[in-house]
C-alpha cells in the first residue's frame, strides 16, 4: 500500500513540475494575448461616460496603445503612471453604444503582448439601479402569518405531531405494537 502511495505521489509531483515548467511568463512572446490583464474602472458604464483602463502587464516604460473599437470608441493611448508601474488610459463610450459586454484590447509596443478586459455597457447607471425590496405578494402567504396566535398554534401542532410520531416509532421498534 505504501509503495502504491509513493508511486502516485511521485507521479503527481512530476506532472505538477512539468506544468510549471511549461507555463508561459507574463511578458510572453510577440503577439501573445493575456485575458483579464486589463482592468476597467468603472466595470459597468452607460453610453456617454468615460471609462478608465489600467494594466501592469506591459512594464513601466513601455508605450501602450488601447483599442475600444468593439464598443465604437476607437483607439486611445495608455500612459505610464507612478501607480504600481501601471499604464493608464481613458476613452469615452459613444452615446450610440448598445448594452452588452465588449472586449477592450491594449497592445504593448516592446513585445507585442495583447492584454484584454471586458467592459459592460448598460442603460441604467449602477448607482441608479433599483433593487427589489420586501416580499412578493402571491396570495399564498408567508412563512410566518401576521397573527402571532395562529403562528404559535401551528408550531404547537407540529411539535405534538413530531412527538407523537417519535413515540409510535419507538413503540414499534420495541415490538409493543400500535
Amino acid at each position: 500500500m505504501r509503495r502504491t502511495a509513493r508511486v502516485l505521489t511521485g507521479t503527481a509531483l512530476a506532472v505538477a513540475a512539468a506544468g510549471l515548467a511549461t507555463a508561459a511568463p507574463a511578458h510572453g512572446l510577440d503577439g501573445e494575448t493575456v485575458s483579464g490583464g486589463l482592468k476597467m474602472y468603472p466595470s459597468s458604464v452607460v453610453p456617454g461616460e468615460l471609462a478608465s483602463v489600467n494594466t501592469a502587464a506591459c512594464g513601466e516604460d513601455d508605450t501602450v496603445e488601447g483599442d475600444a473599437s468593439a464598443v465604437g470608441a476607437g483607439r486611445f493611448a495608455l500612459a505610464p503612471s507612478t501607480h504600481e508601474g501601471e499604464a493608464i488610459g481613458q476613452f469615452e463610450v459613444p452615446p450610440s453604444a448598445q448594452p452588452g459586454t465588449y472586449e477592450i484590447v491594449a497592445t504593448c509596443a516592446e513585445n507585442g503582448l495583447r492584454v484584454t478586459g471586458d467592459l459592460v455597457v448598460t442603460l441604467t447607471p449602477v448607482r441608479e439601479q433599483v433593487h427589489p425590496k420586501g416580499s412578493v405578494k402571491t396570495g399564498v402567504g408567508g412563512t410566518l402569518g401576521s397573527d402571532p396566535v395562529q403562528t404559535a398554534a401551528g408550531v404547537a401542532a407540529l411539535a405534538v405531531a413530531a412527538a407523537g410520531g417519535t413515540w409510535l416509532l419507538h413503540r414499534r421498534a420495541r415490538g409493543d405494537g400500535i
